[in-house]
């Protein structure tokens, strides 16, 4: 199965242990904060907000961290500086990864960044190597529980999104970016649960991975994925979901 979408699935079942340790928290914080610095503290005109407090509200965020971090955004309270930041690299196996998210102190998370690579069998690239292998897409999650998959479909479709996939709990609807909100509110109005909503980066091409390579791969996206500063991951392997199986079992 494709990078973006078995590796988005991965993600969301580990949402719940991330923010039981605060990491969760911690990334959708900043994300807020400079998307409120970035665009302002309305979340009508500001849709990179809209998405970040969505999320948090999805991770069960209290609304009083909310505001806070929407005021230290908007320079209503004193807060950090973060910035964003987004490394391109290879991985094991000739995997392209595109690495997002947010720092206080590149000096620091550059090197870091370089190091898990680099352990982990890839190397850090040049700006624009493998970025132009990734499109925009958003990501809606709906939990699976109790739902008629040809039912969803026909309402998805209805919707506007442009494609949805069976990931076993949960299913995987896709948009253009800009569609994302009104989608959600579509499925929403219609009772779907939803368990998450992005914009995240698509691989245009994928890469076959082995077991060997996939083994690797799968550990060193979860040291990225841990890290304090990043918020997303993306990687256009190909891995087959026997094999995927298997590497889950050894993780």
């Amino acid at each position: 199965m494709s990078g973006h979408s078995k590796w988005h699935t991965i993600r969301f079942k580990k949402a719940a242990t991330d923010a039981k340790r605060g990491k969760l928290f911690t990334k959708i914080i900043k994300e807020i904060i400079v998307a409120a610095r970035m665009g302002g503290s309305d979340m009508e005109s500001n849709a990179r907000l809209r998405t970040a407090v969505r999320a948090a509200r999805d991770s069960n965020m209290p609304r009083d961290n909310i505001e806070r971090a929407v005021k230290r955004g908007a320079g209503e309270l004193p807060g950090v500086h973060y910035e964003d930041f987004v490394y391109e690299a290879y991985g094991p196996g000739g995997v392209a990864i595109m690495i997002e998210g947010t720092t206080d102190n590149k000096n620091r998370t550059t090197p870091e960044i370089r190091h898990m690579l680099s352990k982990g069998g890839g190397n850090l690239g040049e700006s624009g190597c493998v970025s132009w292998m990734f499109t925009k897409k958003g990501i809606i999650t709906v939990n699976a529980e109790g739902v008629n998959e040809d039912k969803l479909t026909e309402d998805v479709i209805d919707a506007g999104a442009d494609d949805i996939a069976n990931m076993g709990e949960s299913f995987s609807v896709t948009t253009e970016p800009n569609d994302v909100d009104k989608v959600r509110a579509a499925l929403e109005a219609k009772s779907y649960k939803i368990l998450g909503s992005e914009v995240i980066l698509t691989p245009q091409n994928t890469v076959a991975v082995d077991e060997k390579h996939g083994l690797t791969l799968m550990k060193l996206l979860n040291n990225l994925e841990e890290h304090d500063d990043v918020s997303r991951v993306s990687a256009n392997y190909d891995i087959s979901d026997e094999i995927m199986e298997r590497i889950q079992e050894q993780l």
